[in-house]
């Protein structure tokens, strides 16, 4: 699909959280294939071995390490490797996320507390951790995985939404507080995307639910997970370097009629 990668990110380093599998695992490969060296965690090991390995035949600076997010504990050890390693953070990616489709009848307080704890936790726990590696750069970008429905509301999905509507909202008051320092930060908003995580939401749907889903989408098509990089990689950029508390929504148009 895309004939020509650009080279815009030559030697800048990157953190990628959720990183071996669907939408991570494109950001892994599409920010390295634009130069970076690209740190990449996961809590699957299996699979990010694998990706490590897959992508090193190819020639790209890849580095993947087992991460909890929502284990600040963690999140000190991968920075505090990056930091020996590399002096500096140009990129933090927070992608790590899990899916939830629990109603406020069926969640449990375990259940609720799970998925705020990995999609929105780990995000003040990333910054937290990775704010003084940013700051030693000239550069830094920081990209936040929200979602469709970190604007609007969906039937159930509870948690989850609360967990996405909070991450767009931290992203905006991040990027209006480390603006002034040259940090930015930026959210995006994918729709359906064709990835293990959507499989598994529509295996919990009602069968045809697909289809209706499709219906509501002016492009008729579920998204890849590589169609999500390019634009990961724009707002690690300098060709974004004056976007800051925005929300990029990649949702084929979903959301166009809102």
């Amino acid at each position: 699909m895309y004939m020509t990668t650009p080279r815009r990110l030559v030697g800048r380093i990157a953190l990628i959280t959720g990183g071996s599998n669907g939408q991570g695992a494109g950001h892994t490969r599409r920010l390295a294939q634009e130069g970076a060296i690209v740190y990449f965690t996961d809590i699957d090991t299996k699979s990010g071995s694998a990706l490590e390995a897959s992508l090193r035949e190819e020639g790209l600076d890849v580095h993947f390490r087992k991460h909890d997010v929502a284990s600040f504990e963690h999140w000190q050890e991968i920075v505090s490797e990056i930091e020996t390693d590399q002096g500096r953070l140009d990129i933090l990616v927070n992608n790590a996320g899990i899916l939830d489709l629990f109603t406020a009848e069926d969640a449990t307080e375990q259940s609720w507390q799970r998925t705020l704890d990995i999609n929105t936790k780990s995000i003040f726990l990333a910054v937290k951790a990775a704010l003084p590696l940013l700051r030693k750069s000239t550069v830094a970008s920081v990209i936040n995985t929200s979602s469709i429905f970190g604007l609007i509301g969906a039937d159930g999905y509870l948690a989850y939404i609360a967990s996405k509507g909070a991450v767009t909202t931290m992203t905006k008051s991040l990027a209006l507080t480390y603006g002034r320092e040259g940090i930015r930060f930026n959210s995006i908003h994918p729709g359906y995307i064709d990835t293990p995580m959507l499989r598994e939401e529509l295996a919990g749907l009602p069968e045809g639910s697909a289809e209706s889903i499709l219906q509501t989408v002016p492009l008729g098509r579920f998204a890849l997970g590589e169609e999500i990089s390019p634009s990961v990689a724009f707002l690690a950029s300098d060709d974004a370097a004056y976007i800051t508390g925005a929300e990029l929504i990649i949702d084929g148009g979903h959301l166009a009629g809102r």
